[in-house]
């Protein structure tokens, strides 16, 4: 059963409905941006801890519900169900704190990066030789962020990281140079950056990202949190006044 809601109440369950239309796309924003963030990480896991995987997947997971807690708004706004309704408030408000969480946990982590990478990169230096796939992170790295060694190039120099020389991935490739096949302190194109610094301001950029869209999602969100507690809060009075 249906009930006849005032002028006012009716203009907040038309905006319900364009408000979950925005819903259900910033849920469509947190699922890619946490797939895509999650992806990232993954290919540096080595030289990360296992908390940073937690905020991309908490925003993968908050994607997805969404669309199940959009169906309740709009499902509530058209039968008028104050039960639906409030139902859709509370999902909403839970979403609210699991951003802002996602949120905070983004800004912690930007200010954890820089100890976690000195030490997992120190810890995986030495294991360069012995581990193809170690190998293959340091090179990733080095070529993708323009960078050598833990704090520069002479990391690799070191007795201690068992390597005869500075990896060919500190080096660019020199197009047309034939029979070019090693990276010295004197070559041309050595990269002089040390990765610590080089990930750290990458891995930063994207917890930085993880922090401004959750909170920022989540502010928006109040307005949703109020539309809908206002709109159930006139249906319960319609349900007084039959």
């Amino acid at each position: 059963m249906t009930m006849e809601l005032g002028l006012a109440p009716k203009t907040i369950k038309y905006l319900i409905f364009a408000f979950n239309l925005f819903f259900v796309i910033t849920g469509i924003v947190l699922l890619s941006i946490g797939l895509v963030i999650h992806g990232v990480y993954y290919q540096y896991q080595h030289f990360l801890d296992n908390s940073f995987f937690s905020v991309p997947s908490l925003l993968v997971a908050v994607g997805s519900i969404i669309f199940i807690i959009a169906f309740f708004g709009c499902c509530g706004a058209v039968r008028e169900s104050y039960c639906m309704i409030i139902t859709f408030c509370t999902l909403l408000a839970a979403i609210f704190l699991l951003e802002v969480i996602g949120g905070t946990m983004g800004y912690v982590m930007r200010a954890q990066v820089a100890s976690i990478a000195e030490k997992k990169m120190l810890e995986t230096m030495p294991k360069y030789n012995d581990s193809k796939e170690i190998a293959q992170v340091w090179d990733h790295l080095q070529r993708d962020l323009k960078c050598c060694g833990t704090l520069n190039y002479t990391d690799w120099l070191e007795e201690k990281n068992n390597i005869s020389g500075i990896p060919m991935s500190c080096c660019d490739n020199t197009i047309g140079a034939v029979g070019t096949s090693n990276c010295t302190m004197k070559s041309p194109t050595l990269h002089q950056k040390g990765c610590m610094d080089a990930f750290v301001g990458f891995a930063k950029e994207h917890a930085a990202k993880i922090a401004g869209v959750g909170i920022g999602l989540a502010i928006i969100q109040l307005v949703g949190i109020f539309l809908s507690f206002y709109l159930a809060k006139s249906i319960k009075n319609s349900y007084e006044t039959m």
